[in-house]
């Protein structure tokens, strides 16, 4: 293999971003890709957003299942957030809450974000991260670009982390521990209190929404 390959999604063959990795010499595929913009490897996908864009799929809740579809799919999924404008500066969400959403995606879900000032510098980046992957570590990019389904591991810790003040993280502390769903609900506060990171308002809080009349 001497050549980097980009497979791309066809809805961002408008954006100069493709242009430029045409000019630095990349090997173009476009699909349909259900999950993300940019295969870089079959390990790697790349998820690009303007910083506007970025703002509002926090607000409407779309960049958390993007990412969990991300996460599902690809050992090791990448948001570029690409623009000049401040992500803290947006009047619509509060700073911390974006700041809160970051840490998520880095500590949770072990997604990195990576900011870029333009396209020119978004193609660069693309461009050395699928070069790293291909002619250094020779992974392939033999890839058909579909959405796999999502594993039971995944689906159990979805589950377990909606519940209150539970994340990822804890979600498989407690899967770990409870080994089922139905044994960590059906779970006591202070069986729940043995589970690390699991304090007694948290476990009293996870029963009064398991326990909970819906509509009440």
């Amino acid at each position: 293999m001497d050549e980097v390959k980009i497979i791309v999604d066809n809805r961002e063959l408008r954006s100069t971003v493709v242009k430029e990795l045409y000019d630095l010499g990349t090997k173009i595929e476009t699909k349909q890709l259900p999950v993300g913009d940019f295969i870089l490897s079959e390990r790697v996908c790349a998820e690009k957003k303007t910083t506007k864009d970025f703002i509002q799929s926090l607000i409407d809740g779309r960049l958390f299942e993007q990412v969990k579809n991300l996460t599902a799919n690809f050992e090791k999924p990448i948001i570029i957030v690409e623009g000049s404008d401040d992500v803290y500066s947006e009047r619509a969400i509060h700073p911390n809450a974006i700041r809160g959403a970051i840490a998520a995606l880095a500590i949770d879900f072990r997604v990195p974000i990576i900011q870029t000032s333009c396209e020119h510098e978004t193609a660069l980046f693309l461009y050395m991260i699928a070069s790293r992957e291909q002619l250094d570590k020779k992974v392939n990019i033999s890839l058909r670009g579909e959405k796999k389904p999502l594993s039971d591991r995944f689906l159990q810790e979805y589950i377990v982390s909606s519940l209150p003040g539970v994340g990822r993280g804890i979600a498989q502390n407690l899967l770990k521990h409870f080994k089922t769903i139905k044994a960590i609900f059906n779970a006591d506060v202070k069986e729940l209190k043995k589970v690390e990171k699991i304090g007694e308002k948290k476990a009293k809080r996870i029963k009064e929404i398991i326990e909970k009349d819906y509509g009440e």
